[in-house]
């Protein structure tokens, strides 16, 4: 079995891979830029963002297998990051009034050597799509006295105020979550990671 380490500081996404019997050995957050190119479109943005942190910490992990994970909201092609204030979360809220946006996810797992060199590196990206219901004043203020907006990208959380305007939801509910459970539990079976949880599922 090879060692799992998570390159991610969310502990949402840790607390997802616990519920599914997934344990990562390590956490270890990749620190790199997160900051989108020229023109470059949300389904790119992620998966490039993923590639790249399980790329940096697998370098510091040579011989285990490195999951990278990173999710944004899209409105169209437009990238909806993490608010810089109040301000811009009351901008992105009047955006998604009413509207349908995607939340993506992109995944990657990378398996190298001892000598640092990949062996093995896989990649996936998965789209969830939201529709918020038409916002009130009190809606929005609702969601700006919540506070939830602080570092949550497109300036909300689906198990925060968000749940209480979200009309409707297609796809992937943990996606929405911060990690496609579904996608990343097949992904990494393919690089024979070992989980507590897992093995002690297979032995019932």
């Amino acid at each position: 079995m090879n060692k799992l380490i998570l390159a991610s500081s969310s502990p949402r996404r840790l607390d997802l891979l616990k519920q599914v019997g997934i344990i990562p050995n390590k956490v270890c957050p990749a620190d790199i830029d997160e900051t989108p190119l020229p023109s470059e479109l949300p389904t790119n943005y992620c998966l490039r963002l993923a590639v790249e942190k399980a790329t940096a910490v697998s370098l510091k992990h040579p011989g285990d297998v490195v999951l990278g994970a990173d999710s944004t909201v899209a409105l169209g092609r437009r990238i909806l990051g993490k608010p810089r204030d109040a301000a811009e979360a009351e901008k992105f809220f009047k955006m998604l009034s009413g509207r349908r946006h995607k939340v993506i996810t992109g995944i990657c797992a990378i398996k190298s050597s001892e000598n640092g060199d990949i062996i093995r590196i896989s990649k996936k990206a998965v789209c969830t799509i939201v529709q918020f219901k038409v916002l009130t004043t009190s809606d929005i203020k609702m969601l700006l006295d919540s506070g939830e907006w602080h570092d949550k990208c497109g300036g909300y959380t689906i198990i925060g105020m968000a749940g209480a305007v979200i009309k409707r939801i297609s796809g992937t509910h943990s996606n929405v979550m911060g990690l496609p459970l579904y996608e990343t539990v097949n992904l990494l079976k393919n690089f024979n990671v070992s989980a507590q949880g897992l093995r002690s599922k297979e032995k019932t």
